[in-house]
């Protein structure tokens, strides 16, 4: 069957009294609209049937025009669901027959055997789509679902565009077919990592990073002659770290509309990631690259992907994103190019190694001939110790600062490492391994770990039952104590008492990291430990180097801060594989 014609092959499948109206492509997705109210309920068996012949994904919804008013069917909605469901949000997709519901238990909205949800589709005739809400408020997830429902009609229009690119375009692979990758940032640096990915027939992007602690090389090389905005199929990113995510808001300022294809955490972490970054040049004076206008633009083109869900990008390049263990939602790449003419991996940064938050990535795979790997820690010297050693480590520190009447600063990268830090902390907490004493938590960690709780099921087992559990929540625990402003912040700092300040950012590069580390610095009692990696330039990298007398400006005056506190790196915590891990990971790969 040739690609232009799948639908019309589709339509085939199906009988006069089927009463099938539309056919719309949602990305690589088939969706067909039915006027026959029997056959959008007990339709299953045969859209089945039609799926196993035509190899894509298919699903059925009732046309927009026979399914029930909005504001009735959000009563209707409302009176079917178990009040214990606690249903935050309930988000109607007129354009498309899809109502999103919002709720703190899924699984109550879904019912045994999905009963809850064939109940709101008999009554309703909407197709009913269920997701966690975050059991921290996050006015980020809000604001992004309501950008997508606010933009139904261009998501629609937009998503079946897509789907007509990847369809309609025919080609045959001949001879003279090729995949040519061009690195544009990322190569012998850690920051601004960028790849684009050629073949005769698609352009695509593998990340699009910025290098936060450089000035003169912050973005790829975009103006690398191969490099044509306009010719860009397809956007992928692995995670939301900055050097990996940071330039995407750019490209769509300079005039990419096509798609960014991530993980739903990917997508929240990384605006958030983004917005933050934006507000820190601010702070610094400098003007950014980009505005919220952009990052928004950024949502409206994102399409969202499972582990494992496999999906056509272009005609000829096929995606899969995988579990990479590195943070919430980071994946690896695999790529089947040219219809089984080549598989790529493309690691993005992983950990193979199992975490308190995250499972190791597989090394299982079909198909695969090349790999693309990070090598963060690829030296042969770069051998991390273990993490029960780290986690001893920090306990030891924690202990020794406290029976001194220190405090503790722990600057964190606001994604990954502050999630981990806070499961050691409470675990330790919990054994009475440390005293009890207050856990500030400050900067974005706070909206990060918000969105945490709304994708448990990108996390291990472990913590996925804990966030199920009602009272069992490791991220509610009341041990920590969020810091909302700058007096707080004060407050925590003229407080005699020792405590343990977790804050962003992770390499004292900005944030609320560098106001603590600031007040603390001159106090011989105090103690801060790096748990990530700071980057060359940074001030964090300095300290680790020695340096002792730093320039820095406090309330508007220049000085030089001569640093007394303890300095500790803890090393064994970072989300990247080490020189052992990145070997094991290699020789276990399956094929070889």
């Amino acid at each position: 069957m040739k690609n232009g014609d799948i639908l019309k092959e589709i339509q085939k499948e199906f009988l006069p009294e089927h009463e099938i109206v539309g056919t719309f492509f949602e990305g690589a997705n088939i969706i067909l609209y039915t006027r026959n109210r029997k056959f959008f309920l007990t339709g299953k068996e045969k859209i089945k049937e039609v799926v196993n012949k035509v190899k894509k994904r298919i699903e059925l919804r009732m046309d927009p025009k026979d399914i029930l008013p909005m504001g009735e069917a959000e009563e209707i909605i409302k009176k079917i669901i178990p009040k214990d469901a606690g249903v935050k949000d309930i988000w109607f997709d007129e354009k498309r027959s899809v109502v999103l519901i919002e709720a703190l238990k899924p699984g109550a909205v879904i019912g045994d055997n999905g009963e809850v949800i064939q109940k709101i589709k008999e009554k309703t005739l909407w197709t009913p789509k269920v997701q966690r809400a975050p059991a921290i408020n996050s006015d980020l997830i809000r604001s992004i679902r309501m950008t997508l429902y606010e933009h139904s009609e261009f998501r629609r229009d937009f998503l079946n565009s897509i789907g007509n690119k990847i369809y309609h375009s025919k080609w045959e692979r001949s001879s003279k077919y090729f995949i040519r990758a061009s690195f544009l940032g990322g190569s012998r640096e850690v920051g601004r990592s960028s790849i684009l990915l050629q073949t005769p027939i698609s352009n695509i992007l593998l990340d699009a990073g910025v290098n936060v602690a450089s000035r003169e090389n912050e973005f790829p090389r975009y103006d690398a002659p191969e490099f044509d905005i306009n010719k860009i199929d397809a956007i992928i990113i692995t995670h939301a770290h900055l050097d990996h995510s940071g330039a995407l808001p750019l490209l769509f300022k300079y005039g990419y509309r096509g798609p960014v294809y991530c993980t739903a955490p990917t997508r929240d972490t990384m605006a958030l990631l983004q917005l933050d970054y934006i507000d820190v040049l601010q702070k610094e004076g400098r003007e950014p690259p980009y505005t919220s206008r952009e990052i928004k633009e950024m949502i409206k083109h994102t399409i969202t992907l499972n582990y494992n869900e496999v999906t056509d990008i272009t005609p000829d390049v096929r995606l899969t994103l995988l579990n990479a263990g590195h943070i919430l939602g980071s994946s690896m790449v695999h790529l089947n190019v040219g219809n089984g003419y080549h598989n790529i991996l493309y690691t993005g940064d992983y950990k193979y190694a199992q975490t308190k938050l995250l499972d190791p990535p597989s090394t299982k795979f079909q198909r695969l001939e090349t790999m693309i790997t990070e090598s963060t820690y690829g030296g042969s010297n770069d051998v991390q110790p273990s993490r029960e050693e780290s986690e001893s480590q920090i306990i030891e520190i924690v202990n020794k600062t406290i029976e001194r009447n220190g405090k503790v600063l722990i600057p964190v990268l606001g994604v990954g490492r502050a999630q981990e830090v806070m499961l050691i902390l409470e675990e330790a907490m919990k054994e009475k391994k440390i005293p009890e004493v207050p856990i500030y938590v400050d900067g974005m960690v706070w909206d990060v770990t918000a969105i945490y709780t709304a994708y448990p099921e990108f996390m291990n087992k472990n913590i996925r039952q804990r966030i199920f559990s009602e009272n069992d929540n490791p991220f509610l625990s009341k041990i920590f104590n969020r810091v909302g402003s700058n007096e707080e912040r004060r407050k925590i700092i003229r407080k005699r008492k020792p405590c343990i300040i977790v804050a962003t950012s992770g390499m004292l590069t900005g944030g609320a990291s560098v106001e603590y580390f600031k007040a603390l610095a001159i106090n011989k009692k105090n103690s801060l430990i790096f748990v990530s990696y700071q980057a060359e330039g940074s001030l964090g990298r300095q300290l680790q180097n020695g340096e002792r007398e730093i320039p820095v400006e406090i309330e508007g005056k220049k000085g030089i801060l001569k640093v007394k506190m303890e300095i500790y790196s803890v090393e064994g915590l970072s989300g990247h594989s080490d020189r052992n891990q990145l070997m094991n990971f290699a020789r276990k790969l399956i094929p070889k």
